[in-house]
């Protein structure tokens, strides 16, 4: 049996934690998970240590401060690389993204995908509970991406994600700097600029209900300027 681990990020989850490890547990397909907890001070890491002794495969990673999305998800990409999984997804915890597509997402890996992309834009625009601003913003910002870095697909920002261990083994995480959104663009640019297969399975992306979006300027600036950095930095580095 392949071996297979959800890594979700958590900053003050306490709303949803529990529900979507549940969730992804009631699976009919099996998947590990990780919990990579940016030291919640609402008590989020206390419910999923309080969960381990329930589900053996519910693993923790703690960390002591806020330190943004993409070190989570490098740190736990490190973890996994060191227990041996074989495929690597990546899922936000506020039901934004629904666990029964992770069968999708890894029967289009096991298919021939070195990376598949839960894709909100691949079919159209596929959002729920969005206001317009909100839409309009993501979906013009994956078709400024595409416009710079000629990614050949829809949806780039997009943080529900299946890697082949081989595309994290390739990539040299320490050199993988943005930590907003950034960073979602930032994996799938380095993944296509090795040669890696990119394929896009098309999701619907549903707006949290419980909680706080962890959106912000900071992170919408980072993504826009970090685009073109990347761009002008891939014309010097061999891959």
């Amino acid at each position: 049996m392949d071996k297979k681990i959800v890594i979700i990020p958590t900053y003050n989850e306490k709303e949803n934690i529990e529900a979507i490890i549940r969730k992804v547990f009631s699976l009919s397909v099996h998947f590990d998970i990780l919990i990579v907890d940016d030291g919640s001070p609402d008590g989020t890491g206390a419910i999923v240590k309080g969960l381990q002794q329930q589900f053996p495969a519910l693993h923790f990673l703690e960390r002591t401060e806020k330190n943004g999305l993409g070190t989570a998800y490098i740190a736990g990409f490190k973890w996994c690389l060191e227990k041996g999984y074989e495929y690597v997804f990546e899922m936000d915890a506020d039901f934004s993204h629904n666990p029964e597509d992770l069968p999708r997402l890894y029967d289009a890996c096991k298919n021939g995908a070195d990376m598949s992309i839960g894709s909100r834009y691949v079919t159209g625009v596929n959002v729920v509970n969005w206001p317009m601003s909100r839409v309009i913003l993501s979906y013009f910002a994956s078709k400024y991406v595409r416009m710079i870095t000629s990614l050949p697909i829809h949806d780039t920002t997009a943080g529900f994600v299946c890697y082949r261990i081989s595309v994290l083994k390739r990539i040299e995480l320490d050199k993988i700097k943005f930590r907003g959104y950034a960073f979602q663009i930032e994996m799938k640019f380095t993944a296509w600029k090795h040669g890696f297969k990119l394929t896009e399975v098309p999701i619907i992306f549903t707006d949290r209900t419980l909680g706080q979006s962890k959106i912000s300027k900071n992170i919408i600036r980072e993504a826009v300027w970090g685009v073109l950095a990347l761009k002008i930095k891939s014309w010097f580095k061999k891959y």
